[in-house]
């Protein structure tokens, strides 16, 4: 009798746990329940002045743009910034990095971005947009329409032209 009721606790024991661990994860990243502007609050290079949601331009399309200063694909995607600065006037670019600002401002010294007045960069201080795009690689980009609902995102390399056809498609 003792043997069955053991029996029958470690079937019990293992149905629960097959149960509790089986279960698929539905929940999606907060970008996809909440499909407009993140809840932005950046630092800019100056170490004082923050910049966040409110300071976006109204009716204006936004790219969120995730990155690294020692990434590659975003050291050349910045270059290509510079190279079509007149192509991207049109729509605000907002960079942010978990990076110190001191490296920051380095990025933005050596690729001249200070020099482009639609680009906003800053650093994540509270590391809240990676949390909020589910991002695993870098550049991480976020296309908003003018009416700040999101258009698509991406993850990785992309070129600049592409990147202004995304807004050009979805006017």
């Amino acid at each position: 009798m003792a043997e069955k009721k053991l029996i029958l606790t470690c079937l019990l024991v293992i149905a629960i746990f097959c149960t509790a661990f089986s279960q698929v994860d539905t929940a999606q990243p907060p970008f996809k329940r909440f499909p407009t502007h993140p809840p932005l609050q950046i630092l800019l290079s100056d170490s004082v002045t923050k910049y966040t949601k409110n300071n976006l331009p109204k009716k204006t399309p936004v790219l969120f743009m995730l990155f690294s200063p020692d990434c590659s694909h975003c050291q050349h995607t910045a270059e290509e910034m510079i190279k079509y600065k007149d192509d991207i006037k049109d729509f605000q670019i907002v960079m942010t990095t978990l990076h110190p600002l001191w490296q920051m401002n380095a990025f933005v010294e050596k690729y001249n971005l200070k020099n482009l007045e639609n680009v906003v960069i800053g650093k994540d201080m509270y590391y809240i947009m990676p949390s909020f795009y589910n991002v695993k690689n870098l550049p991480f980009l976020a296309f908003y329409n003018k009416k700040g609902n999101l258009i698509t995102t991406s993850e990785g390399s992309m070129p600049l032209q592409r990147m202004i056809e995304v807004f050009k498609q979805n006017k």
